[in-house]
C-alpha cells in the first residue's frame, strides 16, 4: 500500500462530515481534488470504504476502522512535531475550541494574540450550534467550549468574557407586525431564548420559518423576509450603514455572557492551561481594543 497523509487526512475529514463538498471546504480544496484523492485511498483497499445511497454518503464499517487507526496515525505524527519543538522550549501542542455559532464574532478576538505569542501552537476551531458544543464538551473532545448559556447537567468551571445582548431587529425603522419571525435551528441557543420571548410575551407562536446559521438570518433579515431577536455583537456593519435596525420591544435586550467554559476536575493541557492564563491577564485589553463599539452601543440604548 502507498497511500499517503495527505489521503488520511482527506479520508477523515470525509468521515467527519459524511460529505465531499463539507470536507473540500473546510480542508481549502475543490470537490474534484478530494474525490480524487479519496479515489486513489480507496483503490488500496478491496473492502468499499463508503458506499453512496440516493445522495447521501455512508461510511461502511470497514471505513469506520480505517478511519480509527488513521486518527491515531495522524496524531502519532502530531506528536513527533510537538515533542521535536518542546525539546527545542516551545510551548507547543493543540488548542481545541468548539464555540456556539455566534461566538465566531468573539472567540477569534481573544486568540489573536494568544496564537501570535505562541507560534508553535496548533489551533483547530470548531464553529457549531449549541447542542453539538455540549455534546463535544460531554465528550471531552476539546479543551474548552465557548457558550452564552451554560449547559444542564454538567459540572464545567467558567470564565466570563463579554456580555451578550440580543434584540429584535427588522429592515426598517417600523416594527410590521405582518412579518414573520426568523428563527435559527433547534438547539441554537438563540432559538431557545427567543421562542421564550414570544411565548412569554405573546403567548403563543407566531407564524415563522428556521434557517441554520447566524449568519443566514442576518441576511434574510436583510432582505425584508422577516424580523428575528439576533445577537447585537454580529451587527456592527449593518447598524452603522442602517441596513438593520433595533426595534422597539418590551424587556429587550435578552442579555446572558459569553464564557469560556471546560469540564470541572479536566486535567488542563501547558498549552490549555497557557491560553487560561493569557485570557484572564489580556481580557480587559482585548475587550477595550476590540469591543469598544460593542460597549459604547450598549451604554447607549
Amino acid at each position: 500500500m502507498h497511500y499517503t497523509i495527505n489521503q488520511l487526512k482527506i479520508f477523515l475529514k470525509v468521515v467527519q462530515y459524511r460529505s465531499i463538498t463539507r470536507a473540500s471546504e473546510e480542508l481549502f480544496m475543490t470537490q474534484p481534488a478530494v474525490s480524487i484523492q479519496l479515489k486513489n485511498f480507496q483503490n488500496q483497499f478491496n473492502i468499499p470504504l463508503t458506499e453512496v445511497i440516493g445522495k447521501q454518503l455512508y461510511i461502511t464499517d470497514f471505513g469506520k476502522e480505517i478511519a480509527i487507526i488513521a486518527e491515531r496515525v495522524i496524531g502519532e505524527m502530531e506528536n513527533i512535531t510537538y515533542k521535536t519543538q518542546a525539546f527545542q522550549g516551545l510551548l507547543t501542542g493543540k488548542l481545541s475550541i468548539t464555540s456556539a455559532s455566534t461566538g465566531k464574532y468573539v472567540i477569534p478576538f481573544f486568540l489573536n494574540g494568544f496564537l501570535e505569542k505562541y507560534t508553535s501552537v496548533d489551533l483547530v476551531l470548531d464553529v457549531t450550534n449549541k447542542s453539538r458544543v455540549v455534546q463535544s464538551l460531554k465528550n471531552n473532545e476539546i479543551d474548552f467550549a465557548l457558550v452564552s448559556v451554560l449547559p444542564d447537567k454538567l459540572e464545567i468551571e467558567e470564565e466570563l468574557l463579554l456580555e451578550n445582548n440580543l434584540y429584535l431587529m427588522g429592515n426598517s425603522l417600523e416594527r410590521n407586525e405582518t412579518k414573520p419571525l426568523i428563527y435559527r435551528e433547534e438547539g441554537s441557543a438563540t432559538r431557545m431564548a427567543m421562542e421564550n420571548y414570544f411565548e412569554t410575551h405573546e403567548g403563543k407562536k407566531r407564524k415563522g420559518f428556521e434557517l441554520t446559521s447566524n449568519e443566514a438570518v442576518k441576511q434574510a433579515v436583510l432582505a425584508g423576509m422577516g424580523l428575528s431577536i439576533m445577537p447585537l455583537i454580529g451587527m456592527k456593519n449593518e447598524l452603522i450603514n442602517k441596513e438593520i435596525h433595533i426595534l422597539p420591544a418590551d424587556e429587550l435586550p435578552i442579555k446572558t455572557d459569553w464564557r469560556l467554559i471546560w469540564l470541572k476536575d479536566k486535567k488542563l493541557s501547558p498549552v490549555s492551561q497557557a491560553f487560561l492564563e493569557y485570557i484572564r491577564a489580556e481580557k480587559q485589553n482585548i475587550i477595550q481594543d476590540s469591543f469598544g463599539w460593542y460597549l459604547n452601543y450598549i451604554a447607549k440604548r
